[in-house]
């Protein structure tokens, strides 16, 4: 029996066409329908939640963020973004940093943002093992809602910046791509070690590095490449040419230059963040303009916040004004909901408002896009987690909290 109701809102599914006056049904934290109130049959013990006047949508994801783990003003304490110790970090984990208690998770949810992809840094070639949350709950156990997602690596500046300062491999682009090379070839060595061995009954010594890149190879984990220029995304793809694995470009400033490429190689973009400065040789290009063009060459995209470089809860405004330099609408609003699940696999669980998908619901005071609009009541897997308080003029989220009962 349904629990919960949304009815009489503008209901913008992603996934289909928008439903004037539009009704979601709630079950045990699941989506069981979606349609005009008339096609509905509401139980009538379930909950009516009245979003007349309402804009409603499916929660949004920022796919590619440090959320928990690089914590708001808490300087070297709270970061545990980059582990700059190994140059092949696939052991790390992400999981293993993330604070929930850091002030971005309420920022996140008003903006609106129910689901995060939280990854390891950039400062590595190979940074570690990325983990999909939600942006509520009271614990990392609550809150993990894919917990093998992909790897992040890195090209470019970041790691041989790093490495180069240490005086050892990589200082150069050639360094960290051969890091790459020797990475998976090991990998790919230790698979059939493993095959054999396990294949003769013998007992196998397990190693975590390579059991994740093998985890890559076999196509279980996703490879998102931290890449800014041009030259090298194509050195992305062509080392995912080499081994195989499902390549998602994260950050893409110069994508547009070689926007027919991307499109052609069918190779997705984690779009962003787009509010920074210059700040180093490989952001010059860096454009509004930029989702645009990549869009209507036919490159899949999403936009991401890249928390805490842009703050998180100003994912939308990002869409908004690369909308206003020549994004579609209706690819700006999948950029932030449906693209991202489907780059990484989770469009099972979250990115559009359909029967089986998990109940992440965000009411909207009137278009998202429209700057002066604001998320009002925000729900996860069907609780009500955020609320904007009028007459206070601010945003009010559930207690995270342990209370003792007296």
């Amino acid at each position: 029996m349904a629990d919960k109701a949304i009815v009489g809102g503008y209901v913008v599914p992603v996934g289909a066409a928008p439903i004037e006056g539009g009704t979601v049904l709630i079950e045990d934290g699941r989506i069981i329908a979606v349609g005009p109130e008339a096609d509905i049959d509401i139980p009538e013990d379930a909950e009516l939640v009245d979003a007349s006047g309402s804009w409603v949508l499916p929660g949004f994801i920022d796919a590619h963020a440090h959320l928990g783990v690089h914590e708001d003003g808490e300087g070297w304490a709270g970061n545990d973004t980059n582990e700059m110790t190994d140059p092949n970090g696939a052991r790390f984990r992400a999981i293993d940093g993330i604070d929930p208690y850091e002030p971005g998770f309420d920022d996140a949810l008003s903006g609106g943002i129910t689901s995060v992809v939280i990854k390891p840094g950039s400062g590595n070639p190979i940074g570690g093992q990325t983990i999909g949350v939600k942006t509520w709950g009271r614990s990392i156990l609550d809150m993990v809602f894919a917990e093998h997602v992909s790897v992040k690596s890195a090209l470019g500046e970041n790691p041989k910046r790093v490495y180069g300062e240490k005086k050892q491999t990589p200082s150069t682009r050639l360094g960290v791509a051969a890091i790459l090379r020797e990475a998976f070839t090991k990998a790919r060595n230790y698979q059939a070690k493993r095959e054999h061995t396990l294949g003769e009954g013998k007992p196998f010594e397990i190693d975590l590095t390579n059991e994740t890149l093998a985890k890559v190879l076999d196509g279980e984990l996703y490879w998102d490449q931290h890449v800014h220029r041009a030259d090298d995304m194509v050195t992305a793809i062509r080392l995912a040419d080499e081994f195989g694995y499902k390549l998602v470009i994260n950050h893409g400033t110069e994508g547009h230059l070689i926007a027919d490429l991307l499109a052609e190689r069918d190779v997705p973009v984690i779009l962003g963040p787009l509010f920074t400065t210059k700040s180093k040789v490989e952001l010059r290009h860096r454009s509004l303009r930029s989702p645009g063009i990549l869009a209507r060459a036919g490159v899949k995209i999403a936009i991401t916040t890249d928390h805490p470089v842009v703050p998180i809860n100003f994912l939308v405004y990002q869409a908004a004004l690369a909308v206003k330099d020549g994004l579609d609408p209706e690819t700006a609003i999948k950029a932030l909901t449906q693209h991202p699940a489907q780059m990484l696999g989770l469009d099972d669980r979250v990115g559009t408002l359909a029967p089986g998908l998990d109940a992440d619901v965000v009411l909207w005071s009137g278009d998202p896009l429209d700057v002066m609009n604001r998320a009002t009541r925000v729900f996860i897997g069907g609780r009500e987690v955020y609320h904007f308080d009028e007459s206070a003029g601010e945003g009010v989220v559930e207690d995270r909290r342990y209370r003792e009962s007296r």
